[in-house]
């Protein structure tokens, strides 16, 4: 009975690691699409390639997610708090992929277990969750906006004697660079957190101990979020790539480059599960306020905002309102 759990959880997460491909996929490549740097699909190929590679890179941020963030317990009843959060984020993934917002896959899957965590009376590590989770939130983009306006400026200062015709070229062809280390921080962040949910389900069914990643986990989540990439995510790359600001090559390579950098350090560095959407949104931001401050669309803006407020709260109310029902069925 419990193996039949533990691998209807994992097909449950890889679902979700999917629908995070297909809804965090224009992260990586909608500033590159709307220069016109790259065509749509071949965009999406390359940033699902450079998914799976960055995959492989690390095991921080599935650490804080397979053990920091709660305790479910073991048997039946942990796999129903694992089961509700996984559940829960994926409606919330969907919900705010219909409405074409860029809210943030990562956010709702900790909004999830911390919802079902509670919902089923297990231990919520909420110094990890303030420490690893809503620091980083609100630290990330801030930094975001903030590194892309100052290197935006940086960039306008260095050329602004050159021809524009070239320049914006060159930009183009830097552009491939900087979409392809977006990705790579995608696939460092985001897949990391669906082998932490996988190996949570594991201990909770008693099929694993100890510390470390299986090998099989890490390629099975790699391959479901660069499907998940490749089957593309359009309504959001319209949002990201065209309705916060008429990006330019340089603006986007600016953009790319200040959000990769932000998703390296956090991982690498902090063990911290950032959301990829929060960064490039905030320094597509940063960069496009360069301009002037009128050239953002700041009603888009506040939109995305209000989405990335709602989701810890709106993918825990899913998940604990699911993990009753779910403990009861199973």
């Amino acid at each position: 009975m419990e193996l039949a759990l533990v691998l209807l959880v994992i097909v449950v997460a890889l679902s979700f690691d999917f629908t995070n491909g297909f809804h965090d996929a224009a992260n990586a490549i909608a500033t590159s699409v709307s220069t016109r740097a790259l065509t749509p699909r071949i965009a999406l190929l390359m940033a699902a390639v450079f998914n799976l590679v960055g995959a492989f890179l690390g095991e921080g941020v599935a650490e804080t997610i397979g053990s920091g963030i709660v305790d479910p317990g073991t048997g039946v009843d942990g796999m129903a708090v694992v089961l509700a959060a996984l559940l829960g984020a994926i409606s919330w993934n969907l919900v705010t992929w219909r409405l074409g917002l860029p809210s943030s896959s990562s956010h709702a899957l900790i909004g999830g277990l911390a919802g079902a965590g509670l919902a089923a009376g297990t231990t919520v590590h909420w110094p990890v969750v303030l420490d690893k989770v809503v620091v980083p939130m609100v630290v990330s983009p801030l930094a975001g906006f903030l590194l892309a306006y100052l290197a935006m400026v940086g960039l306008l200062w260095a050329f602004r004697r050159s021809a524009p015709g070239p320049t914006h070229r060159r930009f183009r062809l830097a552009q491939t660079v900087s979409a392809a280390a977006v990705a790579l921080g995608h696939g460092l962040q985001d897949a990391q957190k669906t082998m932490g949910v996988i190996v949570l389900a594991l201990v909770a069914g008693g099929f694993h101990t100890g510390e470390g990643i299986p090998w099989w986990v890490k390629l099975s989540a790699a391959l479901a979020i660069s499907l998940g990439t490749y089957a593309g995510g359009w309504r959001i790359m319209r949002t990201l790539g065209r309705r916060i600001i008429d990006l330019d090559p340089a603006r986007g390579f600016a953009a790319e480059s200040v959000s990769a950098g932000v998703l390296y350090v956090a991982a690498l560095g902090f063990q911290a599960p950032v959301s990829t959407t929060h960064t490039i949104s905030s320094a597509i931001m940063g960069v496009g306020a360069t301009k002037r401050l009128s050239a953002v669309r700041w009603g888009v803006a506040r939109s995305m905002v209000g989405a990335w407020v709602l989701t810890l709260p709106a993918a825990a109310l899913f998940a604990a309102v699911l993990v009753v029902p779910i403990d009861a069925l199973l």
